[in-house]
């Protein structure tokens, strides 16, 4: 089977990370007999060195064409890289809010599951993760906060910015519809997360969610406001099957999430729209500081490769075949420095990448 996939190296660990994966991708390719075209294209930083904006017309065209993006990591140190003296509009995150606009991807997927083998990574105590736990965090992606009309300017002397809260009754239902298929093929329990005391658009956010759940009598549904939720995440993880809530909530609570598992080097992401194209990444950053060393850990995004396989390719079986092999490598003992403990053995990124093509 053929598949076009686009690549965007990023920025910082970037292009190790994404090299690790896509040696995990053709080894796969391999085994099973498969074709994967890459087309590269820059975002962000590098895109802003290049051509001095944060993603080209050129780019959104390649990425629109293909069957699936696989994205490592973008930016740099806000204190101190110039990308950040410029225009929000040409800031290296800005190219990767266009990018989701642009494809639609307005579903956003970050599993966060507990390995046994990483549970003495975990900063919670041991009688709370007893027995691991395994939730999937669904982000609404296009709208809220991030995308609402935003303004500064001086009023009476002193300085005043807004931001608008917006949400649509059919941004909230393809969100929520996608929620409760998922939640269907886990433990058939969604959780949705709004502040439904306070905000209008909550109010209306959980209204929707209610009548999408009239379809989908097999799956358990609650509310719970985000406050509690973030909570909850460190009270007791094992209670979440799929977390379903906007934009802000998501990108604060999945960033809780991927701490209690041990590290957000461990964390897959995929954004998907209506139909199979998807862009993949790790839900860390560009961890500038490392960058160049050879010590980043490559498992987010070999697992986001992994998730590409199964919801963009079909590839199920393929998809299982990293994710068993990731957990074999860790079963043997071996650590990137962010997961490392006593008794067991550091390896390098690249011998990680290595070591999980071994064990496919």
């Amino acid at each position: 089977m053929e598949k076009k996939i686009a690549v965007i190296k990023g920025d910082g660990i970037g292009p190790e990370i994404v090299n690790e994966a896509l040696k995990v991708i053709e080894a796969i390719a391999q085994k099973y007999k498969h074709t994967f075209e890459y087309q590269y294209i820059d975002m962000g930083g590098a895109s802003i060195d290049k051509y001095g904006v944060p993603l080209t017309d050129e780019a959104i065209t390649i990425a629109k064409a293909s069957d699936a993006v696989l994205l490592g990591s973008i930016g740099g140190d806000t204190n101190t890289s110039p990308w950040y003296q410029l225009e929000p509009t040409l800031r290296p995150e800005a190219g990767l809010l266009k990018m989701r606009k642009e494809l639609g991807l307005f579903a956003n997927l970050r599993p966060a599951y507990l390995y046994d083998e990483l549970k003495g990574a975990c900063p919670l105590k041991e009688e709370i993760t007893e027995g691991g736990f395994d939730m999937m965090i669904m982000r609404e992606l296009t709208g809220g906060l991030y995308f609402g009309e935003r303004e500064t300017k001086e009023i009476d002397g002193q300085m005043v910015a807004h931001d608008n809260l917006v949400y649509s009754e059919s941004e909230i239902r393809r969100i929520a519809k996608r929620s409760f298929d998922i939640a269907m093929k886990r433990r058939k329990k969604v959780t949705s997360v709004d502040k439904a005391n306070v905000l209008d658009t909550s109010r209306l956010w959980r209204k929707i969610v209610n009548e999408v759940a009239v379809d989908y009598p097999e799956v358990e549904l609650e509310h719970m406001l985000v406050d509690n939720a973030a909570m909850q995440l460190v009270k007791d993880p094992r209670q979440f099957d799929v977390i379903l809530t906007e934009n802000m909530f998501g990108d604060i609570l999945s960033d809780e999430a991927s701490m209690v598992t041990g590290s957000i080097g461990m964390l897959s992401s995929a954004s998907l729209r209506e139909d199979t194209l998807g862009m993949y990444e790790p839900s860390h950053g560009s961890a500038p500081d490392i960058a160049g060393q050879n010590i980043a850990n490559p498992i987010a995004t070999i697992l986001s490769a992994a998730m590409m396989l199964r919801y963009s390719f079909d590839m199920d079986e393929e998809a299982k075949n990293i994710e068993d092999a990731i957990e074999k490598v860790l079963k043997a003992g071996y650590r990137t420095v962010d997961i490392m403990s006593e008794d067991k053995q550091q390896v390098t990124c690249s011998q990680m990448g290595d070591l999980i093509v071994e064990n496919l």
